[in-house]
């Protein structure tokens, strides 16, 4: 489950930056997933609870902001939505994308005490 890695990594920006603006308590963390992460959105919601238990961010609130799969196809010369990976345009049904968005786990905003 890299899920729980993420969470720590996501712990890990959370108590430098606690250091370095000089807040003590996260209550809220806005992350930005796009379909193209690769994560599964429940399993990460488990393991930052279980992760930040005891923590700067016991008890904060994980807010999802999910983006949109973007993609440029070659083929037909437009912007197109995607949701997966290996997905066809949905216009022309090639395959020659680039993608463009949808790739994106960061962190978005944070409420701190």
């Amino acid at each position: 489950m890299h899920e729980m890695a993420l969470c720590e990594n996501i712990l890990q920006v959370l108590e430098e930056q606690a250091v370095e603006q000089d807040f003590a308590a996260v209550k809220t963390v806005w992350l930005e997933i796009g379909p193209l992460a690769g994560v599964e959105l429940e399993a990460l919601r488990f393991s930052f609870d279980a992760v930040t238990s005891g923590t700067l961010a016991d008890r904060a609130k994980l807010v999802i902001i999910e983006t949109r799969g973007e993609a440029w196809c070659a083929s037909c010369a437009k912007l197109v939505p995607i949701q997966h990976r290996f997905d066809a345009c949905p216009l022309c049904g090639g395959y020659r994308l680039e993608i463009l968005g949808g790739e994106e786990l960061r962190i978005k905003e944070l409420e701190v005490v």
